[in-house]
């Protein structure tokens, strides 16, 4: 009974005397010294700044026009990364989901239903601000001839984007149009969602390509999104875009006035890095700069304060 009472009081919580329990395990504790700590920031500044400009210059090495030519679209000043604009969506629709087409989600507001009651497809502010210009290159090469560029303008999604995140309701015996039937077409569309490419059946609906890529959302204001990739199966187009003039005809659709934006059109290759984009390379020397000022007035408190050692090493 004694010994029962003794193993309930106080010392019964006490960890074992072990060394463990009683962390008298070993431990290293680095001493933070000017002459480990500056050379750390040093290196750093130097690391930083020579991944910067091989980046840079890796980026600016796509300006050449050999191989493959991908073709895009730019807009400055579109808010993509506003996070009521971003929720403006129906995933659950976009992938086919019945119901959904028939209730859409109250995320879309106020671009759910129509002015009839009819629920809208796609739904949202996302997909009612489709980008839908067109563009067509033509290469005016020598003796005055012309001839248009042919673009590949399928299979330019992410795989995952095409067969798994966007698929049309599942059709049976009827038809795309039938499937929509009951829906209406987004507020500022030309052309209902199952008429957005003509000329390919298997490319309307939600699994449309141009609809895909403009609703995974930019994270920038300024940003630039796949139009079209080079189609080099057949001469001059074999070895890129040969030397020569070239026009470009649009149909301008997208007004940007009302958002004070402008519209860009780009062409470049690509590399190991991707495409031009010069965001990571100034980012790392950005950072460089940083680090290297403040490896400076870190050098300028040590000589000025502690470089006898009894200030900042103790």
């Amino acid at each position: 009974m004694g010994k029962a009472k003794a193993n309930s009081g106080p010392l019964a919580r006490r960890p074992d005397n072990s060394a463990f329990k009683q962390q008298r395990l070993p431990a290293w504790s680095p001493m933070l010294t000017a002459n480990t700590v500056l050379p750390f920031f040093y290196c750093l500044a130097l690391l930083c700044m020579l991944l910067g400009v091989w980046l840079l210059l890796t980026v600016q090495s796509t300006q050449e026009l050999k191989g493959d030519v991908f073709f895009y679209y730019g807009l400055q000043n579109f808010h993509q990364n506003l996070r009521r604009y971003m929720d403006s969506r129906d995933d659950g629709q976009m992938v086919g989901r019945k119901r959904n087409l028939e209730n859409p989600s109250s995320y879309c507001e106020p671009f759910s239903r129509d002015q009839n009651g009819l629920p809208i497809a796609p739904c949202g502010a996302v997909a009612n601000s489709i980008f839908n210009d067109s563009f067509t290159l033509v290469y005016h090469g020598s003796g005055g001839s012309s001839r248009q560029v042919p673009l590949f303008r399928r299979g330019i999604t992410w795989y995952t984007d095409k067969n798994i995140k966007f698929r049309n309701p599942k059709t049976g015996n009827l038809t795309l149009p039938q499937v929509f039937e009951g829906t209406a077409k987004p507020l500022y569309w030309q052309k209902p969602v199952y008429e957005l490419d003509p000329q390919n059946a298997e490319n309307n609906g939600f699994i449309n390509e141009d609809l895909i890529i403009w609703m995974r959302e930019a994270a920038f204001p300024n940003f630039k999104k796949l139009y079209g990739v080079l189609n080099r199966a057949n001469v001059p187009f074999a070895a890129g875009l040969p030397v020569g003039n070239y026009s470009i005809e649009i149909s301008y659709n997208f007004p940007v006035q009302y958002f004070r934006g402008r519209k860009e059109v780009v062409l470049t290759t690509v590399t190991w890095f991707g495409g031009q984009n010069r965001f990571l390379p100034i980012a790392y020397l950005v950072t460089s700069g940083l680090i290297l000022l403040i490896a400076v007035i870190l050098t300028v408190m040590w000589w000025k304060f502690g470089k006898n050692g009894k200030n900042m090493e103790e």
